[in-house]
């Protein structure tokens, strides 16, 4: 008997726990494993405000899949642009650009999500994001730039939009972007004989009336002063309205000179979701509980491309884009797909979130593990305690805090590595949202291997 063909898409935190479990349970004898994602590491996307801001080196954080994995799952170094559910094949294009039919007999879809764009004039074209290690890297080069070529100016027009920096998205990564990098600003400026620490202006920007809701009204205003007192601007009920080279307009009809502007206001799933021709609900797959894709054989989604119903909150609701959500979704998927293989009945997600984590650089943060309200140095250690406890190897572990150490000890750096530095690097020129198929062309790439068979 044939062995049974699992193709696991997308090596976020679903996506490699998935893999991991099935690893463990599975036998070779049994099924064939295989995982698509473009590059062999999982990225902890949680830390990457600290990369941005030098703390952490960008290898600290790539965590290697070829570490973590038993050596049993071949990588497939490419991304899936498309999936033809009848066909039982997904469609890939390698990181050389050649595109090739993969047939499965159960596929797990754990693509992950892209940044959420808005139609804002100048957007696309001058805004950065921060969903990729490389985008993290480009913006600590690019935010040291400014200093660098601020500290070289005479004219004060240009020293003061290079010295305003706006990040968009009063969430999670919003607010740990701003912080930190607030925090590298206000380093390195001492260094510069030419700059007046006060020239040096942070701006967060939200168009919800409050900071990180979900973390409660009494911590998110401890944050919110937090960021107040270390001289970030926060505007809340405030949106951008045009970005341009060298400036920034507010919805409240404010311009600020800035030649920087990151882009962190939410996310959207995948547009692999858009080309299997299922139903959706704001984006994401819609999915049974036991995260199977109604009418679609084979097919499981899960992690920010799915909207995996949240049971224990009940109603409509479904799970939020959260690695705390990923990483238990993809044990049950591995579960699920086990139990299907075998015969036996499929088990539904249940999972209720444990709290929230918010690393503001230095002593400062905010956290609420179980409901229980921390700030300050005990917030700091459950935060960083939570990260580095999530990490995949001893090696991850190790670079991670021997980093932390590092900085502790002895402060910031403020060297600039020349990363893409010819290159506009903006939002889109890091995620590649132009890669994907129709659900038209998806059956016309696998009508070959259907006329083949």
């Amino acid at each position: 008997m044939a062995r049974s063909r699992i193709l696991v898409v997308g090596a976020g935190f679903a996506g490699v726990e998935c893999v991991r479990r099935l690893e463990r349970k599975l036998s070779p004898a049994d099924v064939e494993i295989s995982l698509v994602t473009p590059f062999s590491y999982q990225l902890y996307l949680p830390l990457l405000p600290q990369v941005a801001a030098g703390v952490l080196t960008p290898q600290s954080v790539a965590v290697s899949l070829r570490r973590s994995a038993k050596h049993r799952t071949p990588i497939i170094p490419g991304g899936a642009i498309g999936v033809d559910t009848k066909a039982k094949v997904c469609v890939i294009r390698k990181i050389t650009d050649e595109i090739v039919n993969q047939p499965y007999d159960h596929i797990v879809l754990a693509p992950g999500s892209i940044t959420r764009t808005f139609d804002i004039p100048g957007l696309v074209e001058h805004g950065r994001g921060m969903k990729t290690l490389a985008e993290a890297a480009y913006i600590r080069d690019h935010v040291i730039a400014q200093l660098d070529l601020a500290d070289a100016s005479h004219d004060e027009a240009e020293r003061a939009s290079r010295l305003q920096f706006v990040v968009v998205g009063g969430g999670y990564a919003g607010t740990e972007t701003a912080a930190c990098l607030q925090r590298l600003t206000e380093n390195a400026v001492k260094r510069y004989p030419r700059l007046n620490p006060e020239q040096i202006k942070w701006h967060l920007i939200d168009i919800a009336p409050k900071l990180m809701p979900e973390l409660g009204d009494k911590l998110g205003l401890a944050a919110l002063e937090i960021l107040r007192k270390r001289g970030i601007e926060v505007s809340l009920g405030v949106s951008v309205a045009d970005v341009g080279p060298e400036k920034v307009t507010l919805t409240d009809g404010r311009v600020l000179p800035c030649r920087t502007l990151i882009w962190t206001a939410g996310v959207a799933a995948s547009p692999l979701v858009g080309t299997l021709d299922a139903e959706t609900a704001r984006g994401r797959l819609v999915v049974r509980p036991d995260m199977t894709v109604p009418n679609a054989d084979g097919v499981f989604a899960l992690g920010d491309a799915a909207a995996v119903p949240d049971l224990a909150k009940g109603d409509d609701a479904v799970c939020p884009p959260t690695a705390q959500h990923a990483l238990r979704q993809g044990r049950k998927v591995a579960d699920n797909l086990i139990a299907q293989l075998q015969g036996r009945p499929l088990e539904r997600y249940v999972h209720k979130d444990l709290g929230l984590v918010v690393d503001l650089g230095g002593k400062d943060a905010v956290s609420k593990p179980f409901g229980i309200e921390l700030r300050g140095l005990p917030a700091q250690i459950v935060a960083r305690g939570y990260h580095w406890s999530a990490l995949r190897t001893q090696v991850a572990k190790t670079r991670v805090m021997t980093n932390w150490l590092l900085n502790a000890v002895a402060g910031d750096d403020f060297v600039r590595t020349g990363f893409q530095m010819r290159s506009p690097s903006t939002l889109r020129d890091f995620e590649h949202t132009d890669a994907y198929l129709t659900p038209e062309q998806v059956r016309e790439h696998t009508a070959s291997l259907r006329a083949r068979a």
